[in-house]
């Protein structure tokens, strides 16, 4: 994410209008949260190496979900 951006995309974020990526994996049971982005097609554009990156810890499914929404911490929850 360029740093330039932070203060737009935690704007978007704050009025629910950022993009999100709610990454489940299972086998471990974990949701990801993977954004905010002001954009869809920024977030799809970085949503591949985000996946690449979990596939590489070999879970036993991955599904993943876009929505535009408001978000905060935990971007990590254990089922």
């Amino acid at each position: 994410m360029n740093p330039l951006l932070w203060p737009v995309r935690s704007s978007a974020n704050a009025l629910g209008l950022a993009w999100w990526a709610r990454v489940r994996t299972r086998d471990p049971d974990v949701t990801y949260w993977f954004g905010p982005y002001v954009r869809r097609s920024s977030l799809e554009r970085e949503l591949g190496s985000f996946l690449d990156d979990l596939r590489s810890e070999e879970p036993g499914a991955i599904e993943h979900t876009l929505l535009r929404t408001r978000r905060g911490e935990p971007l990590t929850e254990t089922d």
